[in-house]
């Protein structure tokens, strides 16, 4: 997830935030989905990390998670921590069920949604002459 820009990292979060948004879907699986590929995409910045688990905290007391709402709490806690120590675990996805410290590979499911999200908020580079 490391071959956009920063303007193009903080446009595609804000359009797998606005897909969230969106989603109709009664399935919170499908939901958190959007929330975890905007953390993968996001955490090498800070706003837009920030922005991902203070999000992910809304989504959890909206669906009274306390467990998830709680790991958010810790999770806000640590982003700056992370930043300062330059210690952000590649494609962690950013969840209480998960450690924060862990790197992990991105899921296919993860990774359709990010390339979706791409499609509409990263334009094509054009070629170069």
């Amino acid at each position: 997830m490391n071959h956009f820009t920063p303007a193009q990292r903080r446009q595609l979060v804000m359009e797998l935030m606005c897909s969230f948004s969106a989603a109709n879907s009664s399935d919170i699986a499908d939901r958190w989905a959007w929330l975890e590929a905007a953390h993968v995409v996001g955490q090498q910045q800070f706003a837009l990390h920030w922005a991902s688990h203070t999000a992910m905290l809304r989504f959890a007391l909206q669906t009274r998670d306390l467990q998830e709402a709680s790991g958010q709490l810790l999770r806000l806690a640590l982003v700056p921590l992370g930043h300062l120590l330059q210690r952000l675990p590649a494609g962690n996805t950013g969840r209480a069920t998960i450690s924060a410290l862990a790197p992990m590979p991105v899921d296919a499911r993860l990774s359709r949604l990010i390339r979706q999200a791409a499609a509409v908020a990263v334009p094509p580079s054009p070629p170069c002459f």
